[in-house]
């Protein structure tokens, strides 16, 4: 089913999420990687605040490109999101509501999207360049020094994305192999 959100997230609109939506996403996403998600995990330890509220917010697993002259971000294709694992968790039990990236992610991740009410959403692997384009601004809020790997606030249009594990426990990798199997 193909599906428009607002983002960020509220409760209900994640909670009628389900694994196989097409999701277009229209309005405010952070971008961060394993070195932000590492930066923030050690800020957490010294009992200080993030550089971004992560309640009912979406991170986009993401370091792109350097941007052409006249766009706002160069290409923007996902990060593999089990890179981020470790971390995830946490950030879950604090309100995050939504992560981009792709690929499979550990029972721990899983278990903490259905105990938050979250989602875990896919981006198209190799689509950067496509996926830039649904990017109306970018600008670095956090960790400028690490570059690419910055914490960026996003604003999106129709941002293309497939949600693999919703709330509910339902996860499309294990889905959609069960479904192919029994076909072949």
């Amino acid at each position: 089913m193909n599906k428009h959100i607002t983002a960020p997230l509220d409760n209900e609109t994640a909670g009628e999420l389900r694994a196989g939506d097409y999701i277009y996403i229209t309005g405010t996403i952070y971008t961060a990687r394993d070195a932000a998600h590492k930066r923030m995990e050690e800020a957490l330890e010294r009992g200080e605040e993030l550089p971004l509220d992560v309640k009912n917010n979406i991170i986009y697993y993401m370091g792109p490109s350097p941007a052409r002259e006249g766009r706002p971000i160069g290409s923007a294709g996902p990060t593999t999101a089990s890179r981020m694992d470790k971390y995830a968790p946490r950030l879950l039990d604090m309100g995050l509501k939504g992560m981009i990236g792709k690929g499979k992610r550990t029972p721990q991740v899983l278990d903490a999207v259905v105990r938050n009410g979250a989602v875990y959403f896919a981006a198209v692997g190799g689509a950067g360049a496509l996926l830039s384009k649904c990017i109306i601004s970018s600008e670095i809020i956090a960790y400028e020094d690490l570059g690419t790997e910055a914490i960026r606030r996003l604003e999106v249009k129709d941002f293309p994305v497939i949600v693999v594990a919703d709330c509910k426990g339902n996860n499309l990798y294990e889905t959609a192999i069960k479904e192919y199997c029994t076909e072949n």
